[in-house]
């Protein structure tokens, strides 16, 4: 193997090294490596980016939800909100959905 070849291997080597590394950077900037775990009680179900480095986040704490204001300087409440529905609720069904598009589409 002449020096050209094995600069090449080398190259591609370090090429695909490069794109591994970029792509966990990416998996985890993005969230697709965050797992929930059951034993924890916090999960965050929202964000809303206000500004550079300014969000409103909801998080859940077993059946407490909290709206948050988070600045690099602190974290504070701005809202509690009351637990969500229970499951054993059901959804709206599509009948329900049938008479609300009808009444908004007829004209009086």
């Amino acid at each position: 193997m002449d020096q050209a070849q094995t600069l090449r291997v080398i190259g591609a080597l370090l090429f695909v090294l490069v794109v591994i590394m970029a792509l966990a950077w990416f998996a985890r900037r993005s969230g697709w490596l965050r797992h929930a775990s059951k034993s924890n009680p916090l999960r965050i179900l929202g964000t809303h980016s206000l500004g550079a480095r300014c969000s409103v986040t909801v998080i859940q704490v077993d059946d407490t939800r909290l709206v948050l204001g988070v600045t690099p300087q602190a974290i504070s409440i701005l809202h509690t909100l009351p637990p969500p529905a229970s499951a054993d609720t059901p959804p709206s069904t599509q009948d329900d959905f049938a008479t609300v598009l009808s009444q908004s589409t007829s004209r009086p």
